[in-house]
């Protein structure tokens, strides 16, 4: 019997509210040897408050060792086995925007990047361009047109877009053609298995055609592609948990994968003081509230320690607004570990701090990493922090006589 199965049988309806916020790449680390992380150099006066009600611990988004990417981290915190439900980010950021997917699509995550004279990357994300640039590019890019072959090309936010190929005969793996590094050009779309084969041909027209659409383009002369993905199938929250869930977040990526998963997008929210408005506006709607917050994470890409500090700082002001409602349950935690350090995702376990009112606190009174490591929860796998919030919320029964 898996996890799913024990809460469909174990579920219990009541009138509980559980919060989950969510501060992508949270955990992190010192950049000197001795130092402190991100997270410890913060002034959070809320969330060390909250520690000293609460239990934390270390949560392993996937398996030990493993950097995951966002989907296979969101998935573990929403209780999805990463390794057992495959999402690929095409398919997140299809869903986030309102694409509907059809049995026999492949959906694909782009990135405009800037290329240099000899067709090398010189930038990853052509300069983090602003959404009003790289908008009517996507425009531009519908132009492909590949026989056999519905193009569907959508911009999303700053330098990323969608493509969407529909068709007969296209699978969903094809590896990336991001090399994840500068100096070098971007890499040919190749297939992992013969159903996917026609699929990296098609891919290969599109980039063949885009780069010259796009070979006049200041900054974003150049594109990328990444997590090439059929539709996915998955339970809903409403199916495993009995919970009507809410997602309220910014960007389409993280939308896409709480609409898979059977949650409402809610508002259209762009700053946390905006999210906070929307969720005491829905607060009566629903049972759970997954909160998302996106810059801990980019400022840790980008290797800015101090950015990630402040940003880390704004999270934690925005903390009392939550508590003002009162939710049964209130979980603060990050998807995944992206240290200043590192300038990248890692495979480091994330801070996760649970307040209820029946919890068992541990005896910390400030929240990092330190703590975290030895705090009530120990080190845990994300895919049993859903089970801790129903059970902490009094929405599961007794298993067995």
């Amino acid at each position: 019997m898996d996890i799913h199965s024990l809460t469909r049988e174990l579920f219990v309806k009541n009138d509980s509210k559980i919060v989950m916020l969510v501060a992508d790449g949270l955990g992190g680390l010192p950049m000197q040897a001795g130092g402190k992380t991100e997270l410890e150099t913060a002034q959070t006066p809320n969330l060390d408050r909250l520690a000293g009600v609460g239990v934390q611990g270390a949560s392993i988004p996937v398996f030990p060792g493993i950097a995951p990417g966002s989907g296979p981290g969101h998935l573990g915190l929403f209780g999805y086995d990463p390794l057992t439900y495959l999402i690929g980010r095409g398919a997140l950021e299809a869903t986030g925007i309102g694409l509907e997917l059809r049995e026999g699509d492949v959906a694909v995550r782009g990135n405009y990047c800037t290329l240099d004279a000899e067709g090398k990357i010189s930038d990853r994300r052509a300069g983090r361009i602003p959404s009003e640039e790289s908008g009517p590019i996507a425009d531009i890019l519908s132009k492909v047109t590949i026989p056999g072959v519905e193009v569907i090309v959508k911009p999303v936010k700053e330098h990323r877009f969608v493509v969407l190929f529909r068709g007969e005969g296209l699978g969903g793996q094809v590896k990336d053609t991001d090399p994840q590094q500068v100096g070098v050009p971007p890499l040919a779309p190749q297939a992992v298995d013969a159903a996917s084969a026609r699929t990296a041909e098609v891919a290969a027209e599109f980039v063949s055609q885009a780069q010259e659409l796009l070979k006049e383009q200041p900054k974003a002369n150049g594109l990328t592609l990444r997590g090439f993905s059929a539709k996915p199938n998955i339970p809903t929250y409403e199916d495993v948990y009995g919970l009507k869930a809410a997602a309220i977040a910014v960007y389409p990526m993280y939308r896409g994968l709480a609409r898979l998963v059977g949650m409402d997008i809610v508002g259209q929210a762009q700053t946390l003081e905006e999210q906070m408005e929307v969720l005491k506006e829905n607060w009566d709607k629903y049972d759970f509230f997954f909160i998302h917050f996106k810059y801990t994470d980019s400022t840790g890409e980008d290797g800015n320690f101090d950015a990630k500090v402040q940003r880390t700082e704004e999270l934690d002001a925005i903390l009392p607004s939550i508590e003002a409602l009162g939710p049964e349950v209130l979980i603060v935690t990050g998807d995944h570990s992206t240290p200043s350090f590192l300038k990248s995702h890692s495979w480091h376990p994330v801070p996760t701090l649970l307040v209820s009112d029946c919890c068992r606190p541990d005896s910390h009174q400030s929240f990092g990493e330190n703590t975290a490591i030895t705090g009530g929860l120990g080190q845990f796998e994300a895919k049993y922090l859903m089970s801790l919030a129903l059970a902490n919320a009094g929405r599961l029964g007794k298993f067995g006589a």
